[in-house]
């Protein structure tokens, strides 16, 4: 099957999170199953300047450029996945991220730069490039590519169209003045198209026109179409529930896996377990904890904001301190008052909390090989990748009950533990009391060493490899295109 798969990002060219390592893996994973897959994204400064050989192979003549766009293609670094870079200076050569300017702000012209994007990708899609190479499937991630399903439903013959929500939360809404300016068609606009309350919504434009649509989870395929997840578009998503479906991120354990992860300084997996500790050592030292393999080490690695419950964190810190001679291991940048909080807990408990205010990719994996316990409370979670991480890395999980963390956790009860399907610690309620019940729960097992064994080989079990995720959407590839070749 030829399958163009769209992204804003894509590991290891440019990242800002889960859909960068989702783009960089699942279009692998595709092409090793034997489809024809091409993976597509903007010619940002940085995804230029880790990008390799790239070579021009198009030029298109698109409204909103002011010169020709070039088609760039190389490889995906290390792999021989086909590349194609959508090359605009004007719009993507430039510091900064790939959606936020230098001083954190969304780019101003962000409508301008996206439907560029869109528009270059129905030329490569339809094969008006002249690069002998025409998509069955096109597959499109998060608001940022939202306009392209609704471009495509214009043409005849079309591809069909794939569209996955990542994180709903995120929308791409702009006034009705930037879509008379983005010069789109008339036809667009309507409750049945990109208009949302009298305004531009690029991910409405996907979730209308797409043929289906996926999210990264089962659960969080279901939490969306209520209004606590739905973010107002519940009513449309229910509309579309049977064109919808939640399929599991998957894990690249080539770059994830403690049996040969270069970041960490001793490699282990379930028969060799207890070459572990000597990460937490790693981890303690690098924070400049005391050394004290006893201890059990918390850590945390994610953006610090409210969706993640850092605040919760943040409140149970003083209390699980307290009760406990444990150790914690924070990393991560996010909203002001949260990286405020933790850095006075760092100076009250500087023998007790280690913190690192930003993100490095290294300090990330010692912390999933290093700490014993792995804190998500997240509000809501598409999908989330960390948890699954720990359980590969054998750092047991301490979860709230939503989205992805839902549907690969599983609480640890004796019921559960007797038929061998705990693998962490899952609570309901996002309040500080359900997540430190929690913690109380896992500091009874923690102290008995054969228990805790036990619970953590069994996460290092499970694969959430690509291959997988990748059958399954293929299954819904297929499906897709059935809806183009029959109209249903």
């Amino acid at each position: 099957m030829k399958v163009l798969f769209v992204s804003g990002e894509a590991h290891p060219l440019v990242k800002t999170g889960g859909l960068g390592d989702v783009s960089g893996a699942l279009p692998v994973a595709l092409e090793a199953q034997r489809n024809s897959v091409r993976l597509v994204i903007p010619a940002y400064r940085s995804a230029l300047a880790k990008a390799g050989d790239v070579k021009e192979v198009a030029r298109l003549d698109l409204p909103g450029a002011p010169a020709p766009v070039r088609i760039l293609e190389g490889r995906l670094p290390g792999h021989k996945l086909p590349l194609w870079l959508v090359d605009s200076p004007s719009h993507f050569d430039r510091d900064g991220g790939p959606y936020q300017a230098p001083d954190g702000g969304d780019w101003g012209d962000n409508p301008e730069r996206f439907t560029l994007f869109a528009r270059a990708v129905v030329e490569l899609a339809c094969d008006r490039a002249g690069l002998g190479w025409a998509a069955e499937v096109v597959h499109c991630n998060d608001w940022q590519t939202g306009l392209v399903p609704p471009l495509l439903s214009l043409e005849s013959p079309r591809p069909a169209t794939l569209f996955t929500i990542h994180n709903l939360a995120y929308q791409g809404v702009f006034d009705r003045a930037t879509f008379d300016r983005l010069g789109l068609p008339e036809t667009l606009w309507g409750s049945h198209g990109v208009e949302y309350w009298g305004n531009l919504s690029f991910i409405k434009g996907g979730l209308a026109y797409a043929d289906w649509i996926t999210t990264v989870s089962p659960t969080y395929a279901k939490e969306i179409r209520t209004p606590e997840f739905g973010y107002g578009l519940e009513g449309l998503l229910s509309h579309r529930s049977d064109n919808l479906v939640g399929i599991l991120n998957g894990v690249d354990y080539q770059v994830w896996d403690p049996r040969h992860d270069p970041h960490i300084p001793q490699h282990y997996f379930i028969k060799s377990f207890r070459f572990k500790d000597h990460n937490k050592r790693a981890l303690q030292e690098r924070f400049g904890l005391p050394q004290r393999p006893d201890a059990p080490l918390f850590g945390l690695v994610g953006r610090l904001v409210e969706q993640k419950g850092i605040d919760l964190v943040a409140e149970v810190l003083p209390r699980l301190l307290a009760a406990y001679p444990a150790q914690v291991v924070l990393v991560g940048t996010g909203e002001k008052w949260a990286e405020g909080r933790l850095r006075e807990l760092r100076e009250q408990y500087p023998d007790r909390i280690g913190l690192f205010i930003g993100y490095d990719e290294g300090m990330a994996h010692l912390v999933e090989a290093g700490a014993d316990i792995f804190l998500m409370p997240s509000r809501f979670e598409p999908c989330g990748l960390n948890q699954i991480y720990s359980l590969r890395y054998g750092t047991v999980p301490i979860v709230r009950h939503t989205g992805g963390l839902a549907d690969t956790v599983i609480d640890y009860t004796p019921h559960t533990d007797h038929n061998r399907q705990a693998n962490g610690f899952v609570f309901d309620e996002a309040s500080p009391q359900a997540l430190f019940s929690a913690i109380e729960r896992a500091m009874e097992i923690y102290p008995k060493p054969i228990h805790w064994r036990r619970l953590a080989c069994r996460g290092m079990e499970l694969d959430f490899s690509w291959e997988i995720s990748a059958q399954q959407y293929l299954r819904v590839y297929q499906r897709a295109r059935k809806v183009v070749l029959t109209g249903g």
